[in-house]
């Protein structure tokens, strides 16, 4: 499976990104597709994920109620939804995937074997 992140950008505190990943080879409907993050000396950090039907999401509690995952297994995307941002979430935003990821490893980046080459996220204050 190859994945591909898009959608980064400068934006001011407070304002809106949707950033999509879009995947091709393998079977992407059976993928839980995951969002990840790394900041600038800090370690990459999970974001959310969504389970191959779409039917279980799951984020980190820095970005519930802000971020909101979504995929269309008919475009092979997987789009992340970003608002109300602060300069906190300026980072370069991965996604990754993954067959099979039980539930209490979602949050782990080593449950999934597929990695995007991610895409940069600056929020300015």
């Amino acid at each position: 499976v190859q994945l591909q992140a898009s959608g980064g950008g400068l934006v001011q505190a407070g304002g809106s990104l949707r950033l999509s990943c879009a995947a091709s080879g393998g079977t992407f409907s059976r993928q839980t597709i995951g969002w990840f993050r790394q900041a600038p000396g800090k370690e990459r950090e999970f974001v959310a994920t969504i389970r191959s039907n779409g039917g279980y999401t799951y984020y980190a509690d820095s970005v519930k109620g802000r971020f909101s995952i979504s995929r269309d297994n008919a475009k092979n995307t997987v789009y992340l939804l970003m608002n109300n941002l602060s300069p906190e979430d300026t980072a370069i935003y991965y996604c990754a995937a993954g067959p099979s990821i039980i539930l209490s490893a979602v949050r782990d980046s080593r449950s999934y074997a597929y990695w995007g080459q991610g895409t940069l996220v600056t929020v300015s204050s």
